[in-house]
């Protein structure tokens, strides 16, 4: 316990001076990181997806925003732009939620919000399982308690692929989909989160881990 206790406010005392020297708001997520095997996985799924659609005779995916594969992340919850000083508060609060055992994750389908006749987002899906929605749920009240506004949908977790400015038709997808069917894409452990944090570049979002919480 004693241990514990220390690493907390080490883990706080150094949020405390990255704080102190940057002074401004901090763009902040919560998220599980990726294994490299499932990296590789789905930068290959995006090379397939976008050599098949660049075939297509419109130029209706020129619009597409490809995420990086190392800019991919399972995330729990969206923070936004966060006043420096509520940063300690967070991990405080993602320090105390209670221990999880280690459970397996499974990346598997793909996917379209709002769907995939016209999509504005398109993912690779995340098998259910109660292990995340319970931890995900854990870390909505937890941050919820602190003022962060709640989820106004259903916790689906997914891990993002592209993003499309204008939503327009794209015949293609639908048989990329089919032929990628329900072929998994790896299994990996999650023992551990991380807070994040996301700046905006030229040349698109750069990610930072600034906190680790392991409760195993």
């Amino acid at each position: 316990m004693a241990g514990r206790t220390l690493r907390i406010a080490l883990g706080l005392l150094k949020l405390r001076v990255l704080i102190f020297n940057s002074g401004s708001p901090v763009r902040a997520f919560i998220a599980i990181d990726l294994p490299p095997g499932v990296r590789s996985e789905l930068q290959r799924l995006q090379s397939t997806i976008r050599s098949a659609l660049e075939q297509t005779q419109d130029d209706a995916h020129r619009g597409a925003t490809w995420v990086r594969p190392e800019g991919i992340h399972l995330t729990l919850k969206f923070l936004g732009e966060v006043p420096s000083e509520r940063l300690a508060q967070v991990v405080q609060a993602m320090r105390e939620l209670p221990a999880f055992a280690p459970f397996a994750v499974e990346v598997k389908g793909l996917g379209g919000f709002p769907g995939l006749t016209r999509p504005r987002v398109l993912w690779v899906g995340i098998e259910p399982s109660p292990e995340l929605a319970q931890l995900a749920r854990r870390v909505e009240e937890a941050v919820a308690t602190l003022g962060f506004p709640r989820e106004s949908r259903p916790f689906t977790p997914h891990l993002t692929l592209a993003r499309f400015k204008t939503p327009r038709p794209l015949p293609r997808l639908g048989a990329i989909v089919e032929r990628q069917g329900e072929q998994s894409l790896g299994r990996f452990e999650v023992n551990e989160f991380f807070l994040f944090e996301s700046k905006l570049s030229p040349h698109g979002a750069e990610y930072r881990k600034v906190e680790r919480f392991n409760q195993g």
